[in-house]
């Protein structure tokens, strides 16, 4: 059972797909964070009071949710992942022992991804000069065409970023945003929502929400 969850952590093609995650879900909570309340703004059968009530509220959502993704969900269980795959399924595999936490060896990824010429470049910058001597990994960066990149602490890392996401914008920002709305929503002015609009419209409203 470990062999094969750690033949499809370690595959290239899970960890390119993987790599990107944090960007694209920013991306789709940003755009989300601009596009729906605009359909709302543009969307002529409703009044202008609630079209300014359902699109600040559906701005304030989205960005409470990508705040909370990017300052809690991400750290803290791609580190999780990270510590948890060192201290028990991976402990002795090879390169868990090299790096003390994800964000060290997310730092030696990077240069290990770039060409050598750019990397030799970079890493003999005054503000890089002592990086990785600790754990032996700078002579491999300095001195191999392509170092190991160790694929399956990528696969953990990015596992853990993946889990973390379909956990934290499922349940855990929903609730942040639940009971952070109204307050943020009082101090801007809207002490309540507005006159319950007719049936048909207000379908309408929430369906774009």
């Amino acid at each position: 059972m470990i062999n094969a969850i750690t033949g499809i952590l370690s595959n290239p093609t899970l960890a390119s797909v993987a790599q990107n995650t944090k960007a694209s879900i920013s991306i789709e909570t940003g755009l989300k964070a601009v596009g729906r309340p605009s359909f709302i703004l543009a969307d002529k059968d409703i009044t202008p009071e609630t079209k300014k009530y359902a699109a600040t509220k559906e701005f304030l959502y989205q960005a409470i949710c990508l705040g909370v993704y990017l300052a809690l969900v991400m750290p803290v269980f791609k580190g999780g992942a990270f510590k948890l795959a060192k201290k028990t399924f991976y402990k002795n595999k090879p390169g868990f022992d090299k790096f003390k936490n994800a964000s060290e060896y997310l730092d030696y990824h990077k240069f290990a991804d770039m060409k050598q010429k750019p990397r030799v470049a970079m890493l003999s910058e005054a503000k890089n000069v002592d990086k990785f001597k600790v754990n032996g990994m700078r002579d491999a960066l300095m001195n191999e065409a392509e170092p190991n990149k160790y694929p399956l602490i990528k696969g953990v890392i990015e596992a853990g970023s993946i889990i973390g996401s379909v956990l934290g914008l499922a349940v855990l920002a929903p609730q942040v945003s639940h009971h952070t709305i109204h307050p943020i929503m009082k101090a801007l002015g809207f002490e309540k929502k507005p006159e319950k609009q007719p049936e048909e419209t207000q379908q309408k409203v929430d369906v774009k929400a």
